[in-house]
C-alpha cells in the first residue's frame, strides 16, 4: 500500500455521510393541499409532497409558489416540481454539497428503498462545517 492510498483509505473511513447530518423529522404535504397550507408551515422553504401510499411524488418550494403567484385556486399538485433529486443515506456529504451547487437546489430528500428518511438542506452542511465536522478545502 502506498502512502497516497493509505491517506485515501483514512479519508473514506471518516467522511461524513447523509445519515450523519440529515434532518430526520421531515414535514410533508399532500398533493391535494392548498398553497395556503404550504405557506402556513413555519419557516419551510421546501416541502416534500407525499401521496396516500407514502411515496414521494414531488417537492414544492418557495420558487414554485413565487413562479405561479399570478394564478389563484391552485393546489400543491399544480405547482410542485415533479422531478425529485434525492440521495441515499450513505451518500457522502461532499457529494451532496456538489449536487446542491451544480443543480442549483437548496435541499435534497434522503431515501431508502423508496421511503423518505430525512432531508438535507444547505444549512445542514454549513452547520457541519461550523461545528468542525467538515473541512472546506482549497483546490
Amino acid at each position: 500500500m502506498t502512502r497516497g492510498s493509505a491517506v485515501l483509505s483514512w479519508y473514506e473511513e471518516v467522511a461524513m455521510i447523509a445519515r450523519d447530518i440529515m434532518t430526520r423529522t421531515v414535514h410533508t404535504i399532500s398533493p391535494e393541499a392548498t398553497v395556503q397550507d404550504v405557506l402556513s408551515q413555519k419557516s419551510m422553504s421546501g416541502v416534500p409532497v407525499i401521496d396516500k401510499e407514502g411515496k414521494i411524488i414531488g417537492i414544492v418550494t418557495e420558487s414554485d409558489i413565487i413562479g405561479k403567484v399570478h394564478r389563484a385556486g391552485l393546489c400543491v399538485a399544480d405547482i410542485m416540481s415533479p422531478e425529485i433529486i434525492f440521495v441515499d443515506e450513505e451518500t457522502r456529504v461532499g457529494e451532496i454539497a456538489m449536487l446542491l451547487v451544480e443543480r442549483n437546489i437548496k435541499r435534497v430528500p434522503v431515501m431508502r428503498e423508496g421511503q423518505l428518511l430525512g432531508i438535507i438542506c444547505r444549512a445542514d452542511i454549513v452547520h457541519a462545517v461550523a461545528q468542525g465536522h467538515l473541512i472546506i478545502r482549497h483546490w
